[in-house]
């Protein structure tokens, strides 16, 4: 802020880049930018990969996550913070320690294990230090429902309205305040998005879009959120106003075409 202008409302997004735009890093500035806000970074990994996959992962030293996390809260305040792909345990202990220094400040963190094309992004060795570091401290956390079943431990993928809800409640007892268990993964012709928040239920529901272009739909909808908590929204508001983004940016970009696989949502529309 300059002396006669305006405060930006920021949001830090914590993550790993996508060197193809779509996802990661390239997808929450995006989304932040288009939800009206100012979008800082810290960068956990540098990717290698395009519309089909992920190739390779490069993950940076804690050391450096520190500092660039250090350089801008030294410099800038911090309204929200969306966090991504974090790739290790380490990582996880490091981004929990500077979190606890934003006392109040909302928190947004998907939970990132594995890329769409199946490649492990988070060693299910070190999912504990995960959950004991960083639930807590998440506003929400927003996996979705393959994801949901290993952090709840469940031995396969829930697919009934009960079934989500109990393993969002698996969740909560593991140490998150609230959870938004997304839909995407299921069958059938609508997406049914479940927020457990303070002891309710809100269930989001929506026509399916028919679309390939899906890549970075989960980075998307969690910058969203945090975009809307930056604003003051409250969370079950934040998460409508967050669903409904991502779902127009999926409608927006269905007819687009960029690369030869899973192309990325239009986050300009």
């Amino acid at each position: 802020m300059n002396g006669s202008g305006h405060e930006y409302i920021t949001v830090l997004t914590i993550a790993g880049s996508d060197g193809s735009g779509g996802a990661g890093i390239q997808a929450d500035l995006k989304t932040i930018a288009a939800s009206g806000c100012y979008g800082l970074s810290v960068i956990t990994a540098v990717t290698a990969q395009n519309t089909m996959g992920v190739s390779a992962s490069h993950q940076l030293s804690d050391g450096f996550i520190r500092e660039q996390f250090e350089t801008i809260f030294s410099d800038i305040r911090i309204d929200a913070v969306k966090i991504g792909m974090l790739g290790s345990g380490n990582a996880a202990e490091t981004v929990s320690e500077l979190l606890e220094r934003l006392d109040g400040v909302p928190v947004v963190f998907d939970t990132v294990l594995r890329s769409t094309g199946g490649k492990t992004l988070f060693p299910p060795e070190e999912l504990a230090v995960m959950k004991e570091r960083l639930f807590p401290l998440a506003s929400l956390i927003t996996p979705n429902l393959p994801e949901s079943a290993v952090l709840a431990g469940l031995e396969r993928v829930p697919a009934t309205r009960d079934e989500v809800e109990e393993c969002a409640l698996l969740l909560h007892a593991g140490g998150a305040r609230s959870v938004l268990v997304k839909g995407g993964h299921s069958e059938g012709g609508e997406c049914r998005d479940c927020l457990l928040h303070e002891g309710r239920f809100h269930w989001y529901v929506n026509p399916r879009i028919e679309t390939v272009n899906t890549h970075g739909t989960g980075c998307t909808l969690s910058s969203a959120i945090a975009s809307q908590l930056a604003k003051g929204l409250d969370l079950p508001g934040a998460v409508e106003r967050g669903i409904e983004y991502t779902r127009l940016a999926l409608l927006a970009g269905a007819s687009w075409r960029l690369g030869n696989g899973h192309g990325p949502l239009q986050h300009f529309f």
